[in-house]
């Protein structure tokens, strides 16, 4: 919202509230159990310099020690970097890694060199895939930072290499669009659009990416708020790179906000069957049949398989994406040692890692959902 023209500033400033209570305090605590913060700080830091915000008048407490935001993040970071010196990958991902490189750079924090080798060398070697493809939204975020650095004329071991890193970036970015528009896919088009104009792309040369956006948008596929955000700035032809420059001085306040209509379903009282498979990692198969109403969430369809089947289990995760799924059946996903579950409905992978992405829609049809 604040890298919009137009504003709220009344529903800005209490947004700003919010982020300097509740979420603040989810990043102390996620701190205090000593897990990684890195992504939701530098999102935060963010948030806070596109609010003109003093950085420095916000701290957190490591022990008894209270240090301002910055100083955190760069922690942050420089642990990403040596966990990649023995295991060759970050402890988090390569996403969060260049977030809080970006993060970093708009806030006019210089970025080591050491730091900045590591995602340009992920960025030469192909490292930025998820399962056997390319990451668009890794792409993105990446491109974004190093173009940042980039311009901030930050010092990095290797010019050479930075620029061809953000070429290869770019072209695979371009190489990753559909028939439709999207670029890898519709929740990665969002940052994909972003990095392209960061990184010198003219507006004219996303204007089917952007169009489908707006498509997108009319059709209520963007339900997440963090969804939502990311596209935001694509919409208004800008990049998170704008914050760099961002002043807070004689904004437009006139946007005004319209009234939120729930969609109701229009099939109430229609039931359609449900296969759900489940794979472990050893290769053992759970196979199970249930009966929902037409148009529920895969959320609600698997916490009605655990009500009336004793035998399946699941777990999930809370994220600024909404719920995740972090087990089923004693079987943990993990991100630190990169364990984590595959949703996919008759075959074909799931767009969104969420587990109220699927909405039953089939009738007279059974449809089966694998969770591998």
């Amino acid at each position: 919202m604040r890298l919009s023209n137009q504003h709220n500033l009344l529903k800005e400033s209490q947004y700003l509230i919010q982020l300097n209570t509740r979420f603040l305090e989810d990043i102390q605590s996620t701190l205090n159990n000593g897990k990684p913060v890195l992504g939701r700080l530098a999102l935060y830091i963010m948030a806070l310099k596109a609010s003109c915000h003093d950085l420095n008048s916000v701290t957190l407490l490591t022990g008894e020690k209270s240090e301002p935001l910055i100083t955190h993040l760069k922690k942050q970071i420089e642990l990403e970097k040596d966990y990649m010196a023995f295991s060759h990958r970050p402890q988090t991902n390569y996403y969060q890694y260049s977030l809080g490189i970006l993060a970093l750079c708009v806030s006019g924090v210089r970025v080591s060199s050491h730091v900045s080798h590591k995602l340009i060398h992920a960025a030469l070697h192909g490292h930025f895939k998820h399962g056997e493809s390319e990451s668009v939204d890794t792409l993105a975020m990446a491109g974004m930072a190093l173009q940042c650095l980039k311009e901030a004329e930050t010092p990095v071991k290797n010019t050479e290499e930075l620029d061809k890193a953000l070429a290869s970036i770019k072209q695979k970015i371009v190489d990753s669009q559909r028939d439709d528009g999207h670029l890898g896919n519709e929740f990665s088009t969002g940052l994909a659009v972003q990095a392209l104009l960061a990184m010198g792309s003219n507006v004219e040369d996303c204007t089917t990416s952007i169009k489908a956006l707006c498509s997108d948008a009319r059709r209520g596929i963007y339900h997440n708020a963090m969804a939502i955000s990311q596209n935001l700035p694509a919409l208004q032809q800008r990049s998170y790179l704008h914050l760099r420059n961002k002043e807070c001085l004689n904004e437009d306040d006139s946007l005004d906000l319209d009234a939120v209509f729930l969609p109701t379903l229009s099939s109430v009282g229609v039931k359609v069957k449900v296969g759900v498979e489940v794979v472990k990692a050893d290769g053992k198969t759970s196979s199970y049949q249930i009966r929902v109403p037409s148009g529920v969430s895969l959320l609600e369809s698997l916490t009605l398989l655990q009500e009336q089947q004793t035998d399946f289990k699941f777990e999930k995760e809370d994220s600024l994406w909404g719920p995740f799924l972090s087990a089923i059946n004693g079987e943990h996903a993990r991100q630190t040692d990169r364990r984590y579950w595959h949703l996919a409905s008759d075959g074909k992978g799931l767009n969104q890692g969420k587990t109220h992405t699927l909405t039953v829609l089939s009738h007279n049809l059974c449809r089966k959902l694998s969770l591998t």
